[in-house]
């Protein structure tokens, strides 16, 4: 078998990964456009010749960001452009390996999606009464020890030795740049690299295995893990074992994301609240969104007070920020509200929580108060300044689906 790193090579392995991406919606016409000519002009073949002669990559910058939705801070890592280019086509030819996995892990699986868990779940315990529990794993991706889980890849890539050596040297290389200063740290598998989701399933690949074979209902996408019991002293036992788990994997559970369900509860999951037929928009992923509009608002707010900017120029900048959120990010990677929750919820009220609140803060720009007179700007304004209705865009895309079915 030719190594995965020879074949970065071949202007015929780049060209079928350009392929697979615009099929996806990976790319809009521009940038396919600009990695079109890239490809066509051999541009990536000096570093992956290098690649496939055994050298390293250079060394990551360690960056912290604003984690999207709440106040909190993530470390993510990032290499050089062209290094970052190569590892989305290493990442993508990794699928080869999918059946190394059990069908109940849904992240990084070719042709799987978040939409995935939440059906098979529900059709798992239609008409049941079951009991859950749910768990996140503190920074997995950057907590991943790397003594583990590298005996896991020596054994998964036997047939392919000289990926399995790239992963060693790129992943035992505790040297990072941070604040244009060279460190040292352990990183785990490094949150933000194209590879880092595929061997994030790999570490834990042996406990997705034991829910499977023991036909227990379980689901993980990535660090989110939620399990289900047909009783409380049952459940505890899948608890316990699960904990045993984690000390083995030197792994925490984030205690602020630990639940247990009760049979009468609806259970959350990947942003989702489902009980028996209804799928909404989870209250965790409300909170977070609100707490996003309340803070661009404010920050708006100061902007428009500050440079005596027109309300109506601070409304639409909010309305603009908003819509690439739910609907049209010009990042292609982003997974906006309507790619993520519309196909799957059957039930509006989250929607009609969170265009409620956003209407409030825009009204709000135009007066710096909450009181009736906001209302002053009515729906009708609101739309000619660009807004756009959770709720009606969710009725269009799935009126438009079944115009296409019928």
């Amino acid at each position: 078998m030719e190594s995965i790193l020879t074949q970065l090579t071949h202007q015929e392995t780049w060209e079928e990964f350009l392929a697979y991406r615009l099929l996806k919606g990976r790319f809009t016409w521009h940038e396919f456009d600009e990695a079109d000519s890239y490809v066509e002009r051999e541009a990536y073949l000096p570093l992956a010749q290098k690649i496939a002669q055994g050298e390293r990559l250079g060394i990551p910058t360690k960056k912290i960001i604003n984690k999207m939705g709440t106040g909190k801070k993530r470390v993510v890592y990032s290499y050089a452009p062209d290094e970052m280019t190569l590892l989305k086509l290493i990442a993508f030819r990794l699928y080869d390996y999918d059946g190394c996995f059990s069908p109940n892990c849904y992240a990084f699986r070719r042709g799987m999606k978040a939409s995935d868990a939440i059906f098979h779940i529900n059709r798992a315990i239609a008409g049941r009464k079951m009991w859950a529990y749910k768990l996140d794993i503190h920074d997995y991706f950057n907590s991943i020890s790397i003594d583990i889980l590298l005996p896991m890849l020596a054994e998964m890539m036997t047939d392919d030795p000289p990926l399995y050596r790239f992963f060693e040297n790129m992943l035992t290389d505790k040297r990072v740049v941070f604040n244009g200063e060279t460190i040292s740290e352990s990183h785990g598998v490094m949150a933000g690299t194209p590879t880092s989701p595929f061997l994030a399933d790999v570490y834990l690949k042996e406990v997705d295995k034991y829910f499977y074979e023991a036909h227990i209902i379980y689901a993980r996408y990535s660090d989110d893990i939620i399990l289900f019991a047909p009783d409380q002293e049952t459940l505890e036992t899948y608890q316990k074992k699960m904990a045993e788990f984690l000390r083995q994997y030197r792994l925490e559970v984030n205690p602020d994301k630990e639940k247990i369900y009760t049979p009468d509860d609806a259970y959350e999951f990947l942003g989702f609240k489902c009980h028996a037929h209804c799928i909404d928009i989870s209250e965790a992923t409300k909170r977070k969104m609100k707490g996003k509009i309340r803070r661009a608002t404010r920050s708006l707010m100061r902007w428009r007070d500050k440079n005596h900017i027109e309300p109506e120029k601070a409304m639409k900048a909010l309305i603009n920020r908003f819509n690439r959120v739910f609907f049209e990010d010009g990042d292609t990677e982003v997974l906006t509200w309507s790619r993520w929750f519309f196909p799957v919820i059957n039930n509006t009220d989250g929607l009609k929580e969170i265009d409620h609140y956003l209407q409030q803060n825009i009204r709000f720009l135009s007066t710096g108060k909450h009181n009736k007179g906001n209302y002053r700007t009515d729906y009708a304004q609101l739309k000619q300044l660009g807004y756009k209705s959770l709720v009606n865009e969710f009725y269009n895309v799935h009126t438009t689906d079944l115009k296409g079915i019928f």
